[in-house]
Order: C-alpha cells, then sequence, then structure tokens
C-alpha cells in the first residue's frame, strides 16, 4: 500500500451472497428504546462490553436469521430506510464482518 494511506474494504458479490446467524454467546435486550448487545464469556480474563446499535444496525441484527443474505439483508434496508442500495451494501457489509470479527454472527452456507 502506497503512502501508508488506508485500503478501503469494497464488498464483493460473494460476500453479498453469505448468509449470517447470531452467535450463541450474546444476550441481546431492548432498554429505553435502544437495543443492546451483551456478549456472555465464560472466560475470566475477558472483558465485559455492551454494544448500543442504532435502529438500521438494530434492524439488521433483527434480521440475521441463517437464510437471509447479506444482499437480502441490504435490499430490505434500502426499502425501509432512505439509502439507496451501494450504500445500504457496504454498509450492512461493514456492520457484519465487524460482527463476525467479534465472534458475534457466524456465516453459514445460506442454502435458501
Amino acid at each position: 500500500m502506497e503512502g501508508g494511506g488506508k485500503m478501503k474494504r469494497e464488498a464483493t458479490v460473494s460476500e453479498l451472497e453469505k448468509c449470517y446467524q447470531k452467535g450463541g454467546n450474546i444476550v441481546c435486550r431492548k432498554i429505553a428504546g435502544e437495543l443492546i448487545l451483551v456478549p456472555i464469556s465464560r472466560e475470566a480474563g475477558d472483558r465485559a462490553c455492551l454494544y448500543t446499535l442504532n435502529s438500521v444496525a438494530a434492524r439488521i441484527w433483527e434480521l440475521l436469521d441463517g437464510q437471509r443474505s447479506a444482499e437480502d439483508i441490504a435490499r430490505t434496508i434500502v426499502e425501509e430506510y432512505e439509502v439507496d442500495l451501494e450504500r445500504a451494501q457496504k454498509d450492512s457489509m461493514r456492520f457484519l464482518s465487524r460482527l463476525e470479527e467479534l465472534g458475534m454472527v457466524t456465516s453459514v452456507d445460506g442454502e435458501r
């Protein structure tokens, strides 16, 4: 990478075809109108964290059923919010990738 700049990560077609499901180590609660995710860990050294989701992220979380692809989720976001498909795809994939890094979701084969 030249110039020390950040490399942009674009969602590929194969990434958009992935289906995701929620991890079993997450407790989800709606408190005062906000969706809060709490990772549950059995490791003594793990730090406790809470994740507060905005309305779009909360909707994506609700749609994670192991059956819908990232593309399906992005299209639902387009239908329900004022956003174009390209933006919905990029933002959805960025969020899903971050959840996957944190171990909060896993990708599945997505046989639909």
